[in-house]
Parts: C-alpha cells; structure tokens; sequence
C-alpha cells in the first residue's frame, strides 16, 4: 500500500465563485468596498494602542509614587506634618 505524500484537502480551498456572487448588486459598488477594506485594515492597525498608552501611564504613577515615598521619608517633611496634626487636633 502507497501513501500519498500531501494529502488532498477534503474541501475544495478554492474555485469558481458562486452564480450568486457574481450577479451581486453590490459590484457596482467595488471602489467603496475596497475603501471600507482599507478603513477596516487601518481601525485594526492600532488596536494595542489603549493598552501601551495604559502602559504608559501606569509606569508614570509608579513613578510619582516612588517620588511621593522618598520625599515622605525625609526628616523635614516628616516634621511638618506631624506639626500639622498636633496643630489640627489641638483645641483652642
């Protein structure tokens, strides 16, 4: 017994289109067809845009945030505020 080496494909892949395409009204309107084509291609082209732009500002908040950590730690910064709380619980 003999295999064949590529094997035909179950379903035809390809042939000639069928009556119904060809008489489609829609062929008058080829140009704006092959517009909305490449509208379509170019919607697609920055689809990761949202995520790298979310990318984007997640890193600047880790940033400011690790600023706002260092500043904090510093002893003037530490004794301001907590002269600004004695002075806001104090009464009269």
């Amino acid at each position: 017994m003999t295999v064949a080496e590529t094997p035909s494909p179950a379903v035809p892949t390809s042939g000639p289109p069928s009556p119904a395409r060809r008489a489609s009204p829609v062929g008058r309107l080829a140009p704006f067809g092959r517009l909305a084509s490449v509208a379509r291609r170019v919607a697609r082209a920055d689809d990761g845009a949202a995520t790298a732009e979310y990318a984007i500002v997640i890193m600047a908040a880790v940033g400011f945030a690790g600023l706002l950590v260092t500043i904090m730690r510093s002893d003037e910064v530490r004794s301001i505020l907590s002269d600004l709380v004695r002075s806001a619980l104090s009464v009269g």
